[in-house]
């Protein structure tokens, strides 16, 4: 009877078959993703003679951490919490709503707050979103120091308390030393001008701290604050750059400096990125359109507001250097309101000289425009002014706060909404067949070893439609696959049979697919083109004075090998070819005399 009791009772403990079958499934789950994860550390499918960790080199920790967020939930929830399955969420939208919570919650922390609860509220979700933006975009770093630009040029006139800046730059620090950590000490936050900036502007601060007040010298300090704050972040980025024993492969600053003029370069990847269309200036149709739906109107006219308020404000207490701790009625000394002025400035001052910032100001534009008409205060200051009498001015600036954004709304939704319900119905596929052929012919063809070489952009879709490995990527945040890069490009460029030969072999690449829209790339400005690039990076075309001195020793390869003559028969053999593509196999016979 025992025994039997016993049996029962581990029957009824036992989990019914359907539960057991989801408790594997579960099991089973995991074990994949622990798998995917180890896969993603040590991944040597990819690029041939390479291990790479491409969670780190592709900075896919949002990634990972949503696969474990979907594998604890069990997936449940994926429907309706992401767009995954639809598109392809590119980096900056994991970060932006990080930045946008990071912004609310240091504005409720900088502005002149009688309750410190929220203000210890605002910092603590500041500081945890500083830490998640540095982890989730690993450009993060560039954007958070244009806030603490902002900051510091807050600080510069006084209009910031000087225990908050203290505060805010430790906070910046622990960001950017959480970061560096936990992202296999990435130098490329040691480098940061972030870091740079904010340890300058620490000892710019202590150097004030020491003049006795009172004084005619702290008014002099504070003129030249600015001066010593920028003469120290230059300084410091020159000794962190010394002291960082790791080279420094962030192409996208050498771009930048090369931009504005502070480098002279002849480097093809960096002038290949200098070309990209996110570099350019920002572009008269996107201005138009700001203009043409009444946004940027309004923006500069709640900025002028503002900052005649603030000016007004700063003349005031001028005397004796001290800000009011009490909120104005006056828009422009309101802290926060100061604030997101100056920030959205610089955003815009930027995002004029490179478009791909854009996506960075327009929203910024956005908020503050409709803010400000929607502010009573705003209208209030402008009354104040005038100084209106015939009406009352708070009843007056309620109301308009009320009609005009309704106006501005209604008049939008008569002009756009035929629009955008024609573009919400136009439901348009992107289809090369070209491309889709050579795919194809890869996956049926091709043995399943085979290495295919390449310009990076179309490596990177081979990868993802067939699985062959491929010999270089579209990443531009490794010294080692930039360099693999380069050397793939040489396919366009004037370079011997030979030499081609002898760059794919190094890389164990045995297919080469040539674009016919690169080779054959008709003008473009400011020789935009990568043959022109490349030739001027070869040093086979020299610009002196705008004449241009050619060196033709070799033909361009990509024409060349198309006329199946000696000696590109000897290395390579044509086995496909379309409108777009030709693939040639690299052959394995050949050897050189030294």
């Amino acid at each position: 009877m025992g025994d039997a009791g016993a049996r029962r009772r581990r029957r009824a403990r036992a989990p019914p078959p359907e539960l057991q079958d989801g408790r594997r499934h579960r099991e089973g789950n995991n074990t994949e993703v622990g798998n995917g994860i180890i896969e993603l550390v040590y991944n040597n499918k990819t690029v041939p003679m390479r291990t790479l960790n491409i969670t780190e080199q592709l900075a896919l920790y949002p990634e990972v951490i949503t696969v474990m967020l979907y594998q604890f939930v069990e997936r449940q929830c994926r429907t309706d919490t992401t767009r995954i399955a639809d598109s392809i969420p590119l980096r900056e939208n994991w970060a932006l709503p990080c930045f946008a919570v990071q912004v609310a919650g240091l504005t409720g922390f900088i502005r002149h707050n009688r309750n410190i609860k929220v203000e210890r509220f605002g910092f603590s979700v500041a500081c945890a979103a500083s830490y998640t933006l540095i982890m989730m975009w690993e450009y993060s770093h560039y954007l958070l120091f244009v806030q603490a630009l902002t900051l510091c040029l807050l600080d510069g006139l006084a209009l910031i308390n000087k225990d908050k800046m203290y505060e805010i730059n430790l906070m910046y620090l622990a960001s950017v030393s959480s970061g560096y950590l936990f992202q296999f000490l990435n130098s490329k936050l040691l480098i940061s001008p972030l870091l740079s900036l904010v340890l300058a502007s620490m000892l710019a601060t202590k150097l004030q701290a020491t003049v006795r007040p009172g004084t005619f010298q702290p008014k002099v300090m504070t003129m030249i604050y600015f001066c010593l704050t920028f003469t120290l972040s230059l300084a410091t980025h020159f000794l962190i750059g010394i002291l960082v024993t790791q080279k420094d492969d962030d192409q996208i600053l050498k771009s930048v400096e090369v931009k504005l003029g502070l480098k002279t370069n002849k480097d093809f990847t960096v002038n290949w990125l200098l070309c990209q269309e996110s570099f350019q200036p920002l572009s008269q149709d996107c201005l138009s359109r700001l203009t043409q739906s009444s946004l940027l109107p309004f923006y500069i006219l709640v900025s002028i507001i503002c900052l005649v308020s603030m000016c007004l404000g700063l003349f005031k207490n001028r005397a004796n250097l001290v800000h009011s701790t009490s909120e104005d009625c006056r828009i422009g000394e309101r802290l926060g309101v100061n604030y997101h002025v100056f920030q959205s400035l610089i955003l815009g001052l930027f995002a004029m000289n490179f478009e791909g910032l854009k996506y960075l100001w327009t929203p910024y534009v956005c908020v503050l425009a409709a803010s400000g008409v929607c502010s009573p205060a705003l209208w209030l200051t402008v009354f104040r002014w005038i100084r209106l009498r015939a009406v009352n001015p708070v009843v007056l600036a309620l109301l308009l706060s009320a009609v005009v954004p309704a106006l501005i709304g209604f008049s939008l939704w008569r002009e756009f909404s035929p629009k955008m319900v024609g573009e919400s119905t136009d439901m348009e596929e992107h289809y090369e067949s070209d491309t889709m052929e050579v795919m194809n012919w890869i996956k049926t063809q091709a043995p399943a070893t085979a290495v295919f070489a390449g310009s990076p952009a179309l490596m990177g879709a081979i990868k993802l439609c067939t699985g062959r490995m491929v010999t270089s990527l579209p990443v531009y945040n490794d010294e080692e696959l930039m360099k693999r890069n380069e050397d793939m490009y040489q396919l366009y460029s004037m370079r011997s049979a030979e030499d081609i030969y002898k760059i794919l072999t190094t890389y164990k690449a045995s297919y080469v697919v040539l674009e016919e829209s690169i080779c054959n790339e008709l003008f473009k400005m400011n020789n935009c083109r990568v043959k022109d690039l490349l030739d001027i990076g070869n040093g086979h075309v020299v610009i002196e004075d705008e004449d241009i001195f050619a060196y033709l020793e070799y033909g361009r390869f990509c024409q060349e090998i198309k006329t199946n003559y000696l000696p590109y028969v000897n290395y390579f053999t044509r086995v496909y070819w379309n409108r777009s593509y030709f693939i040639y196999k690299i052959n394995t016979v050949v050897s050189f005399q030294s």
